[in-house]
């Protein structure tokens, strides 16, 4: 799954400790997820999601989002 998590991390101008830290999660966790080694768990999604006060589709983009059946 593609996302926006070291960009919304940039942001902030958190290092990749940081964010662990504030997600209660190693930073190794983090480094497998912006690199998307690592799809996390819902309840983990909807933490990321509100610690940037944003919505999940807003972090997190399927791979297969705008792709048009035909």
């Amino acid at each position: 799954m593609n996302n926006r998590l070291k960009e919304l991390r940039g942001t902030r101008g958190w290092s990749q400790q940081t964010l662990a830290e504030n997600l209660d999660i190693s930073r190794q966790s983090v480094i497998a997820i912006e690199t998307g080694r690592y799809d996390p768990s819902l309840p983990l999604a909807f933490r990321i999601a509100e610690l940037f006060a944003c919505r999940i589709e807003d972090v997190f983009v399927s791979p297969s989002a705008g792709q048009v059946a035909g």
